[in-house]
């Protein structure tokens, strides 16, 4: 699909840490209700901000509900760590949640977003071997054909090609592995850095002879004072190609004011 002909879809990030169960649950139905396109979550142990041993609780179990709660988003992690699991495990994960999600006639709905890993905290703290940028890279990139692979040997197969998602802009090795693997590649940029990463990620798709109109660009979108988003901003990430724009929200509010105000600049482009 050429990149101009894609929809706008808009994803929220409903972080697992600092609130029970019960309220992350009710904030999934909520920005269903909204109108997000996708919902995803993070694979991580302990919170990220706030609190360091705040209320946490973990990314794929979690999935697998979402899974049989949602009826029409996409779903999935942002992002899957590549280190704790077996890639034959991932991809057996991945695909029976897909299947978890394909109910009421329509098809599965999970995104295999994933990426190398970097918190040490989860790698000391759960025995995992933390090893160092390059190497955690290396295996990633190793890994994803297996998982691939798994995906065509297992039965039943998945409903759909599950999508993958990586996320990450290391021009050297990120982006090379998002030009061979990705259908999505989401970055935390701004309009400058953007423009930037997309210039590099064209030259390694042209390397690996692949046309970068098949990737989804996507993008963490920056919010300003009071929770809002920025149009002018938004619009000049658009004209670059970005199609899907990702917000998020932590516990324990769950405060939808980003959310909110990105549905309604895509509402107002019609």
């Amino acid at each position: 699909m050429d990149w101009r002909e894609r929809p706008i879809r808009i994803a929220i990030q409903v972080t697992p840490q600092h609130a029970d169960y019960a309220a992350i649950r009710e904030t999934v139905q909520r920005v269903e209700d909204l109108g997000v396109d996708i919902v995803f979550n993070w694979d991580h142990f302990f919170p990220l901000s706030g609190e360091p041993d705040g209320l946490h609780f973990e990314s794929w179990t979690m999935l697998a509900a979402m899974a049989e709660q949602t009826s029409r988003v996409e779903f999935g992690p942002l992002v899957n760590c590549n280190s704790y699991r077996n890639p034959d495990l991932q991809a057996d994960m991945a695909r029976t949640i897909d299947h978890i999600s394909a109910h009421s006639g329509i098809g599965g709905r999970f995104i295999f977003g994933t990426g190398s890993g970097w918190f040490e905290r989860d790698y000391t703290e759960y025995g995992y071997e933390f090893g160092t940028v390059g190497s955690r890279l290396d295996a990633l990139a190793e890994d994803l054909p297996r998982i691939r692979a798994r995906w065509r040997k297992l039965n039943p197969a998945p409903t759909r090609d599950i999508p993958i998602l990586i996320g990450g802009g290391g021009e050297q090795k990120t982006l090379r592995i998002v030009a061979e693997h990705a259908d999505i590649w989401h970055s935390f940029s701004n309009t400058q850095r953007l423009e930037h990463k997309l210039g590099v990620l064209k030259d390694w798709c042209e390397k690996v002879g692949r046309p970068t109109s098949e990737i989804e660009i996507s993008t963490g979108v920056m919010t300003r004072t009071g929770g809002h988003v920025d149009p002018e901003s938004l619009d000049r990430q658009y004209e670059l190609g970005v199609r899907l724009f990702q917000t998020d929200t932590d516990g324990p509010e769950h405060d939808l004011t980003a959310l909110r105000s990105l549905l309604r600049w895509r509402d107002s482009l019609g």
